[in-house]
C-alpha cells in the first residue's frame, strides 16, 4: 500500500485569495492511480483538520474505507478530501477563522464540479472536522452567500463547540459568539442538517468533553453529541445509509443506532415483523428463574425457549449474558423490537423489562454451534427493587464514605474460582450520552471515578447509575468516598484556562504593594505573601455574581454598559460554583509565588555569568526619562508594530527590558563587594566616611528600584506569554504576508512600548515624591477584582488591565 495524494487545483482567483490554503483528494494504490484524471464516481467526503492539524490525518478514515468498499465490491465508496491549513494555531489565534470559513466554502463548490458530469452527480457534501475544524464547518453556516444544501451530514470529533479552550483575543470570542447565535436562531433553517459531535473523555487533556456537546437549544432533533467512552463498539463502522441517504431522519435514526444503542445487528429501517427460525436445532425449555448453560466444542447448535406467562407476576425483567470465549460473537434474540443491549470484549448482555411487551409469550434465543470455543450462557429473571440501591452522594465536606453490601440471597460465599470470569463496572449518565465502562478482574479491588463531563440540567431529577455485570454467587461492597485529588482534578479540568488571570492578579496585588511601600520596596516574595490576600478579592466578586440574579440589579448592570461578570455566565453553564474562584485563586498565589521564585534565582543567575564575562562600566546615570535616543527608540517599536506584527514589538521590548535589568542585576552585586570591601578596611577618615554613606544610600536606592523592576519584568512576563500565539502564527506565515491582518494586540502594543522604554530607566527616588504615588498604589486592587471579573473568558482583556497600572506609574514618573 502507498499513499497518494493528488492536489486539486483551485480557481487562480481563490488560489490568490487563499495562498496559504490547498486542497487535496486521497488515494492509495490501484484506486489512487484509477483517480488521477479526477474522473470521480464516489460519495464526497470533506476533511477539516484542526489548530496544528495537517491534511494527512485524513489517512486514517479514508484508508479504512477504501477496505469497507473493497468489502462490498465498492457498490458504495467515498472520496475523501482534505483541506490543508498550513496548520495554524486558529485555537489560540482567531484572526484567521473566517478566512478559512471562506475557503471552505470555495472548495465544496470546487469539489461539487468535479462531479457535475456524472449521471446522479451529488449535490452536497459530508464533512468530518477534527477540532476546530468542526466549528469551523459549523461557521459555514453564517455565511451570507452559502446554500444549506450544501452538507447534510457533519460529524466533529473533539471540537470545542461551546467556548474556547483559551480565549486569546477577541476574534475568537466574537467567531464562537456568532456561531453559537445563529445555529441558536436559526435552528429551524438547519434541520436538513444531521450533526454528530464525539468528544474524546477524560483522556483528552486540550478539550475537555464538556465543550464538545453542541448547544443544548439548537436542533433537538438532528443533533447528537456523545463521549467515544459511551460508543457502542466504538470500533465498528457506521453504515453507509448514514452518509448517502437525503432523509435527516432516517441519518439521525443511523447515528443513534450505530453511536447510542448498537443493539448488535446491521441497521434497518423497517425491520421484519417476524422472524423465520431456521436450521435442524434441538428445541428446549427453560422453566427456571435462574439458568445457567455452558458447552465446549458442541457441533449441534440448539434453541432455547423461555415461557413468560409463569414469570410476569414475580419478576419485573430479564437478564441474559453471552461469556465470549475464543471471541465468539454469536448471539441472537429472534424479536424485531428495541431493547438495552450492552456489549464489551469480555461478554454481551441483554436486558428487558417485560412490562414494555405484554403481548410477548416467549423468549427464544439460539445457539450456535461452539466448534473448538467454550460458550456461556446466563439467564435470569429478577425484580427490579431488588438490584437497585439508591445511596446519597458524598460531598466536599463530608469526608466520610457509604459502603453498601451486595450478596445474593441463598447463595454460597465463594472467595475464589478457577475459571471466574471478569466483572465489568457501567457507569450511566441519564441526562447524556457519557458513560463510562471498567473492566475488572476477579477478586479484585476496582476504583471508579464518579466525574461527570457536563453538570445534571436544572429540571431533569434522574441520577446517575453504577451498573454492576458480574457473578452472583459472590460478595461485593461497594464504597462511595470523597476524592480529594479528583475533585481538584476537575477544578483544574474545567478551569485550566483561567489560571493565567489569577496568576497575573497575584502579581498586580504584589505590585501594588511594593508601590505601597516604596520607601523599603521589599522583594516579591514577601510582597506576594503579605498582599495576595483572597479575602481581598473574592467576597465582592461573589456579592456581585449573587445579585447578578435580580432582575432590578442586572437592569442598573447594564444601563451602565457593563459587560456581564464571567463568572454569572459560567453559572448558567452549570460550571460554576463558589468555591472554585477560590481554589482558582490560591492556585494562582502559588505558581505566581514560584515563578518569582524561579525569576529571581534564574536573574542572579545570568547577572552573576554576566560578572564572569563583562566588567560592568559605571556611567552617569541620565536623570531624564525621555531623551532623543530613547524616542527613536519607541518610534522604530511602535513602527514594528503597525507594519508587521504587535506581539513581535512586544517581545523586543521585553528582551530589551529583560537585558537592563540583567545589567543592573549585575551593576548591583559589583557595587556590593565593592562596599563590602571597604567596610572591612580599619580606618577611615571623615570623608571616606561620608562617601560611604553616600554609597550606601546610593545602592539600597538601587536596590529597591531593581526589586520594583523584577516585579514588573515578572508581570510582563505573562502579557508577552498572553500575546505569544499571535507571534508564533505571524512568524509561520511570513512568506505569505509581512504584516499580520487581524492584529489582537497592535494598538496595545504601541502603548506598552512607549510605557516599558520610560519604566526601565526609572527609579523609586523619581516616584516617592509624587503626588499620584497614593493612587497608583491603590489601583491594582480594583483592577485585579476587575481583571477576575472581566477576564476569566475573555483572557485578551488581561493586558489592559496590566496596561493601565503601569501607565499611572509612568504619570508617577513624571508628575
Amino acid at each position: 500500500m502507498f499513499n497518494f495524494k493528488r492536489y486539486i487545483i483551485l480557481p487562480k482567483k481563490t488560489a490568490r485569495r487563499y495562498p496559504a490554503y490547498e486542497l487535496y483528494l486521497y488515494g492509495e494504490g490501484n484506486y489512487a492511480e484509477e483517480n488521477k484524471n479526477l474522473l470521480l464516481t464516489g460519495i464526497p467526503v470533506l476533511f477539516l483538520p484542526g489548530n496544528a492539524g495537517s491534511y494527512k490525518q485524513v489517512r486514517s478514515l479514508g484508508s479504512i474505507a477504501l477496505r469497507k468498499a473493497e468489502d462490498v465490491d465498492f457498490k458504495y465508496h467515498f472520496n475523501f478530501f482534505s483541506v490543508n491549513f498550513n496548520e495554524e494555531l486558529v485555537a489560540l489565534y482567531g484572526g484567521s477563522l473566517q478566512r478559512q470559513t471562506k475557503f471552505v466554502h470555495e472548495c465544496i463548490k470546487v469539489i461539487l464540479k468535479l462531479y457535475r458530469n456524472r449521471e446522479f452527480a451529488p449535490t452536497s457534501v459530508a464533512i468530518v472536522g477534527h477540532s476546530m475544524g468542526g466549528l469551523v464547518a459549523r461557521a459555514l453556516l453564517t455565511l451570507k452567500n452559502f446554500k444549506p444544501e450544501l452538507i447534510n451530514l457533519l460529524i466533529t470529533q473533539a471540537t470545542p463547540h461551546v467556548a474556547p479552550v483559551m480565549p486569546l483575543d477577541r476574534y475568537l470570542t466574537d467567531f464562537y459568539t456568532a456561531v453559537n447565535n445563529h445555529w441558536i436562531l436559526k435552528a429551524q433553517d438547519l434541520r436538513n442538517l444531521t450533526t454528530l459531535s464525539v468528544a474524546g473523555g477524560f483522556r483528552d487533556y486540550q478539550v475537555r468533553s464538556g465543550l464538545a456537546f453542541l448547544p443544548r437549544l439548537s436542533q433537538h432533533d438532528s443533533a447528537l453529541s456523545v463521549v467515544s467512552s459511551a460508543v457502542p463498539r466504538v470500533w465498528a463502522s457506521t453504515d453507509h445509509l448514514s452518509i448517502i441517504t437525503e432523509d435527516p431522519k432516517k441519518r439521525m435514526s443511523v447515528l443513534n443506532h450505530h453511536f447510542v444503542r448498537h443493539p448488535a445487528k446491521i441497521f434497518e429501517e423497517n425491520p421484519e415483523a417476524f422472524t423465520g427460525l431456521t436450521g435442524a436445532f434441538i428445541w428446549i425449555t427453560v422453566k427456571a428463574s435462574k439458568w445457567t448453560y455452558s458447552v465446549y466444542n458442541d457441533s449441534d447448535g440448539k434453541y432455547f425457549t423461555f415461557p413468560l406467562a409463569s414469570h410476569r407476576k414475580s419478576y419485573s425483567h430479564v437478564y441474559c449474558e453471552n461469556s465470549i470465549h475464543g471471541f465468539s460473537y454469536s448471539f441472537f434474540f429472534f424479536f424485531p423490537f428495541s431493547f438495552f443491549f450492552f456489549f464489551s470484549l469480555y461478554f454481551k448482555v441483554v436486558i428487558l423489562k417485560l412490562q414494555d411487551y405484554p403481548s410477548l409469550s416467549h423468549i427464544v434465543i439460539q445457539v450456535p454451534p461452539t466448534v473448538g470455543n467454550k460458550y456461556t450462557l446466563d439467564c435470569e429473571f429478577f425484580k427490579e427493587d431488588s438490584r437497585r440501591v439508591q445511596l446519597p452522594v458524598t460531598h466536599l465536606f463530608s469526608f466520610g464514605k457509604y459502603n453498601i453490601l451486595l450478596l445474593e440471597k441463598n447463595e454460597k460465599l465463594i472467595l475464589l474460582t478457577f475459571e471466574r470470569k471478569p466483572s465489568v463496572y457501567r457507569l450511566h449518565i441519564p441526562w447524556s450520552h457519557e458513560d463510562s465502562v471498567v473492566v475488572a478482574k476477579v477478586p479484585s479491588s476496582t476504583e471508579i471515578s464518579a466525574k461527570l463531563h457536563i453538570a445534571q440540567p436544572q429540571n431533569d431529577s434522574r441520577v446517575p447509575e453504577l451498573n454492576i455485570y458480574s457473578s452472583s454467587d459472590c460478595q461485593y461492597e461497594v464504597i462511595l468516598k470523597t476524592s480529594l485529588l479528583q475533585i481538584l482534578g476537575q477544578v483544574i479540568r474545567f478551569h485550566a484556562g483561567v489560571l493565567p488571570v489569577y496568576v497575573v492578579s497575584n502579581i498586580l496585588l504584589t505590585y501594588g504593594g511594593q508601590l505601597s511601600t516604596l520607601i523599603s520596596a521589599g522583594n516579591f516574595s514577601l510582597e506576594l505573601v503579605r498582599t495576595a490576600k483572597p479575602y481581598k478579592v473574592e467576597p465582592l466578586l461573589s456579592i456581585v455574581v449573587f445579585l447578578q440574579g435580580f432582575n432590578w440589579f442586572r437592569e442598573i448592570w447594564e444601563s451602565l454598559s457593563l459587560p456581564e461578570v464571567d463568572a454569572a455566565v459560567l453559572s448558567s453553564q452549570d460550571a460554576w460554583f463558589p468555591l472554585v474562584s477560590l481554589i482558582l485563586f490560591l492556585l494562582g498565589t502559588g505558581i505566581a509565588y514560584w515563578n518569582g521564585v524561579f525569576f529571581s534565582t534564574s536573574l542572579r543567575l545570568f547577572s552573576s555569568l554576566w560578572l564572569t564575562l563583562f566588567r560592568p562600566t559605571v556611567l552617569r546615570k541620565d536623570n531624564k526619562l525621555i531623551t532623543p535616543r530613547r524616542f527613536c527608540v519607541v518610534l522604530s517599536l511602535a513602527l514594528v508594530s503597525w507594519t508587521t506584527c504587535g506581539a513581535l514589538a512586544v517581545f523586543l521590548i521585553y528582551l530589551q527590558y529583560l537585558f537592563k535589568v540583567l545589567k543592573d542585576c549585575s551593576k548591583e552585586t559589583s557595587q556590593n563587594s565593592s562596599i563590602y570591601t571597604v567596610k572591612n578596611q580599619s580606618s577611615m577618615d571623615s570623608t571616606s566616611k561620608a562617601t560611604q554613606s553616600l554609597c550606601n544610600s546610593t545602592i539600597a536606592e538601587g536596590i529597591s528600584s531593581l526589586k520594583m523592576h523584577v516585579t514588573i519584568l515578572n508581570l510582563f512576563t505573562w502579557i508577552v506569554l498572553l500575546n505569544l500565539p499571535s507571534l508564533i502564527y505571524w512568524l509561520k506565515n511570513l512568506r505569505y504576508s509581512v504584516r499580520l491582518d487581524p492584529d489582537p494586540c497592535r494598538s496595545t502594543a504601541i502603548i506598552l512600548v512607549c510605557i516599558l522604554e520610560i519604566l526601565m530607566n526609572s527609579s523609586t527616588s523619581e516616584v516617592k515624591s509624587s503626588k499620584l504615588l497614593k493612587i497608583a498604589a491603590k489601583v491594582p486592587l480594583p483592577l485585579s477584582v476587575a481583571m477576575l471579573a472581566f477576564g476569566r473568558m475573555h483572557l485578551y482583556k488581561v493586558p489592559h488591565f496590566v496596561t493601565f497600572s503601569l501607565l499611572l506609574h509612568v504619570l508617577c514618573c513624571i508628575v
